[in-house]
């Protein structure tokens, strides 16, 4: 059973690529056990393509984040974004639980999220400052559904406001 404690090392296969213990493994082993073995011509040429040799694997240049279920790299992973800032440290978080858990799925949500800001507050430090009414879809929003978005602008004015206070408050104690 899988929890959130799992390590790598459960996921060990310590019966050296044996699989008999899996029920219905092998099951086309016998060619009078197999449903197409009459109908089918078997010949060796299909299987030439079975055995060849593993290409080498992607070099790690940046941080790879690895599943406790699978603790060796996949073949292909993508580079081009690397876990940077508070985003890259919730995945880190997230990178220690399993797959099934929702400590592993909620702190990858939440950094996406904050890998959104960081991503406008990269662009306003670069000089570039972002489009937010088109890239966020606030017209088609006020066209479609105002009513909408006028309860997400005052939930989030509502919530700035509550920040602001709390640093206002800090500040002067």
């Amino acid at each position: 059973m899988m929890t959130d404690q799992t390590t790598p090392e459960d996921f060990i296969n310590d019966r050296q690529w044996r699989y008999s213990h899996i029920k219905g493994w092998g099951i086309d082993f016998d060619p009078k056990n197999d449903p197409t073995y009459p109908l089918k011509k078997r010949n060796n040429a299909e299987h030439q393509g079975y055995s060849w040799q593993r290409p080498p694997l992607q070099e790690e240049t940046v941080e790879i984040l690895k599943s406790v279920e699978r603790p060796n790299l996949t073949a292909v992973y993508g580079t081009s974004n690397p876990p940077i800032g508070l985003s890259g440290v919730l995945r880190r978080i997230a990178f220690q639980y399993s797959e099934s858990s929702y400590g592993r799925w909620l702190p990858l949500v939440l950094a996406d999220r904050v890998n959104m800001i960081e991503g406008i507050l990269c662009d306003i430090k670069k000089g570039h400052l972002p489009n937010l009414v088109n890239e966020l879809g606030l017209r088609a929003e006020w066209k479609h559904n105002k009513k909408s978005l006028i309860g997400k602008s005052i939930v989030a004015a509502v919530m700035i406001g509550l920040v602001a206070y709390q640093f206002c408050s800090k500040k002067k104690k």
